[in-house]
């Protein structure tokens, strides 16, 4: 009987390989005979799961994503007796990546980010993990301050989210003065707030 391959598992395996390896040297020490040393898999079967380093590139920074969002869920569910407002802090704090353990994926992040200005396959992945991103914001905006139409602050959430993790990374500012920033911030949309 053949043996069974976990492909999905292989692929994961495989973006985990991309993203130690672009923490270390960049993407552009990211080849594929080191991501299959890394991964602990042969060329072949690298080459088997993404015909061309873009598309495992553009796999690798869908799985970031994928930890990020799968993070915020996490938070937002381990405490279901937190508000809204608490609730939309927890999952920007998250989306900042401003936490020690996280500062390695936000370094990968920064480099998919920086890279994806001349890819267009991967400028697209990344626009459809904003845009999921933007969704949960926005919803948790509605919620939260009663706004019918709360795009234009998930935008600036976001792109402030954005920002502090490059401040945090190149050491402008600390993860705590990053997270006291995002809740300044967060602070002056519940003061402009409706009331309840």
């Amino acid at each position: 009987m053949p043996k069974q391959v976990d492909h999905e598992g292989r692929r994961s395996r495989i973006a985990d390989a991309v993203c130690l390896l672009a923490d270390e040297s960049g993407l552009e020490g990211v080849t594929l005979r080191d991501v299959a040393a890394r991964a602990g898999v042969s060329m072949g079967a690298v080459q088997r799961c993404f015909a061309t380093k873009e598309q495992m590139l553009v796999f690798a920074v869908r799985h970031i994503g994928a930890r990020v969002r799968d993070r915020s869920r996490a938070r937002l569910t381990s405490s279901p007796a937190q508000s809204v407002r608490t609730a939309l802090g927890h999952a920007l704090s998250e989306m900042s990546l401003l936490r020690e353990e996280n500062r390695a994926e936000a370094r990968v992040w920064l480099a998919f980010v920086a890279k994806a200005a001349v890819s267009p396959s991967l400028a697209a992945e990344l626009r459809s993990g904003y845009a999921q991103f933007h969704d949960t914001v926005a919803a948790l905006l509605r919620e939260a301050t009663g706004r019918t139409d709360p795009h234009v602050q998930a935008r600036t959430l976001l792109a402030l989210a954005d920002g502090l993790t490059t401040h945090v990374l190149v050491g402008h500012l600390s993860s705590d003065a990053a997270q006291q920033t995002l809740d300044a911030h967060l602070r002056t949309l519940w003061d402009d707030a409706p009331a309840e």
